[in-house]
C-alpha cells in the first residue's frame, strides 16, 4: 500500500502567537508536535489518534489532524474511517494533495473511477507529484486506457526517474530511454 507520510505542522509556534493564558495542552500547534512524537518516536498510534481528536475539539478545521487520523486509520485497514478523515481534511482544503492522494489509494480497489478523479485533482494541485502520476497511470492501465496511461507513466518518470522500475514492460517505450550519466545530474 502506498500512502503519503504523516504530516507535521509547518513550524513550531512562536511565543508571540501563543497567548500566555493558553496552556500547552490547549494549543493545537503544541498538540500536533506531541502527536508527531507519539507516532514517530514512540510508535503510539492510539495515543497519537487521541491527541489528534483533542486537537479537533479545539480546532475542528485542522486539516493536518484530520489527515493524520486518516493515515492512522488507513494503516490499521479501517478504510471507512480513513476515507471519512480524508474527506474532512479536504473540506478544509480541497487542494490538500496528501489527502487527495491517500483517499485515492483507499478507493482504488473499490472505486477506481473516483480514485482517478482524486489523483487528477492531486496532480492539478501539485503537477510534479511523481507518485500520483504513477498511481494514476497504473489505474488507467488496468482500465485499458493505454494512451492516457502511457502519458502518465512518462510524467511520473520525468518527475522521478527512480520510478522507472515500476513502469510495466508494455509501457517502457513510452517513458523513453534510461537517462545517461550526463543526464542524471541535470535538474531540468
Amino acid at each position: 500500500m502506498t500512502t503519503w507520510a504523516i504530516q507535521s505542522p509547518s513550524a513550531a509556534p512562536s511565543d508571540a502567537r501563543v497567548p500566555s493564558a493558553v496552556r500547552a495542552d490547549q494549543n493545537p500547534d503544541v498538540l500536533l508536535q506531541t502527536a508527531l512524537l507519539q507516532m514517530q518516536k514512540f510508535h503510539d498510534t492510539d495515543g497519537a489518534a487521541g491527541t489528534y481528536r483533542r486537537i479537533l475539539k479545539l480546532d475542528p478545521h485542522n486539516k493536518i489532524a484530520w489527515y493524520n487520523l486518516g493515515v492512522i486509520a488507513q494503516q490499521k485497514n479501517r478504510t471507512t474511517d480513513a476515507r471519512e478523515a480524508y474527506e474532512k481534511a479536504l473540506k478544509v482544503d480541497p487542494e490538500y494533495t496528501s489527502a487527495l492522494f491517500n483517499e485515492a489509494i483507499v478507493l482504488r480497489p473499490s472505486e477506481p473511477d473516483r480514485a482517478i478523479v482524486l489523483l487528477r485533482r492531486a496532480i492539478a494541485a501539485e503537477p510534479g507529484a511523481a507518485t500520483a502520476h504513477l498511481q494514476l497511470a497504473q489505474i488507467l492501465a488496468e482500465k485499458h486506457r493505454d494512451d492516457e496511461a502511457a502519458a502518465e507513466f512518462r510524467h511520473s518518470v520525468e518527475a522521478d526517474p527512480s520510478l522507472r522500475s515500476q513502469v510495466p514492460e508494455r509501457f517502457q517505450d513510452s517513458v523513453g530511454s534510461s537517462p545517461t550519466s550526463s543526464q542524471e545530474g541535470s535538474t531540468r
